[in-house]
């Protein structure tokens, strides 16, 4: 009796060792099938598609849906307009996330330096609740300060015995009204982002340091950042791949003009797959696009990786 009561308690523990080792695999198990039929095998029908002509005629007949191979990448490489997408994508990349990662920084310091004053935190809602706003409530005040002829900003300039500013109207300033209106749009949730990280840096070590005669520069360079390091990597990866898929103002404010002078990629594949229905030629944009993402993401890691080899050596 004792035997069998042994090996029924060996087997229970046996079974629950077993059961054990699955318990991880199933609570990650949904987040998996979210991510594969939601990001991962769109990536691939995207794929596929894009090497072929397939349009809103062909969604009911797949039949009649060809394999045309590259044809669809050297027609849109072909297409000025979607040069041009790639050139305002870029600079607004290049010109916009520097600007909005360095705005919200400066903004957790300062808003740092207050401390828990109840100012500060009121602040902090004031900052954030951009990024929280829809987008189309923001381009009603926005399309109202950037108007021409009685718009905030150009009577402030006209206050000052400035001529007026054609703000979303010149092809040549467009581009730079849709970077402020994105910057005071996007620096909210990067400035909480900075803010909880620097109220994790121990304070005692600015302590030390200033007993050590180092100032608020060394304390900076030397100190915070170090201690943020992730936090901007993080930030840097994000705020990358947010504004490689620059849409939302592009769409709401200027539609792509004048003259096609702030159209992005993302309204690039918007214009030619839901307005014009050439869906392989919008799904050859977004692999272009995917892979611009993918490039940027994969030197952000490889710098961080160089960096995290430094401290350690």
């Amino acid at each position: 009796m004792r035997a069998a009561r042994n090996c029924g308690s060996l087997d229970k523990g046996v079974f629950v060792k077993r059961t054990r080792k699955w318990i991880p695999y199933v609570f990650v198990a949904p987040a998996v099938l979210i991510l594969l039929f939601c990001a991962i095998l769109p990536i691939i029908i995207t794929f596929i598609i894009s090497f072929t002509d397939l349009n809103i005629q062909q969604l009911g007949r797949w039949e009649l849906v060809e394999f045309v191979g590259l044809k669809n990448f050297f027609s849109i490489f072909s297409d000025k307009v979607f040069r041009k997408s790639i050139e305002n994508t870029f600079y607004y990349v290049i010109v916009g996330v520097p600007v909005v990662i360095l705005v919200s920084f400066i903004l957790a310091v300062l808003l740092h330096s207050g401390g828990e004053r109840k100012i500060f935190s009121f602040f902090r809602a004031v900052f954030y609740s951009p990024s929280i706003t829809n987008m189309v409530a923001i381009s009603i005040v926005w399309l109202y300060l950037f108007n021409p002829s009685i718009g905030l900003f150009n009577r402030i300039l006209n206050a000052f015995g400035m001529e007026s500013v054609l703000w979303l109207n010149d092809p040549d300033m467009a581009k730079n009204s849709l970077l402020i209106l994105s910057v005071w749009k996007n620096m909210g949730l990067n400035m909480l982002i900075f803010l909880a990280a620097l109220q994790s840096v121990p304070k005692e070590l600015y302590e030390a340091s200033a007993l050590d005669g180092a100032g608020k520069r060394i304390q900076l360079l030397r100190i915070t950042l170090p201690n943020i390091s992730f936090s901007v990597f993080f930030v840097t990866v994000t705020t990358l791949i947010g504004w490689f898929q620059y849409f939302e103002e592009v769409y709401v404010m200027t539609e792509g003009g004048p003259v096609n002078s702030t159209i992005s990629m993302t309204y690039y594949i918007y214009q030619t797959g839901f307005r014009s229905s050439r869906f392989g030629q919008a799904a050859a944009a977004s692999v272009i696009l995917f892979a611009l993402i993918l490039a940027a993401t994969l030197i952000q890691l490889g710098i961080q990786a160089k960096r995290r080899e430094e401290d350690i050596s």
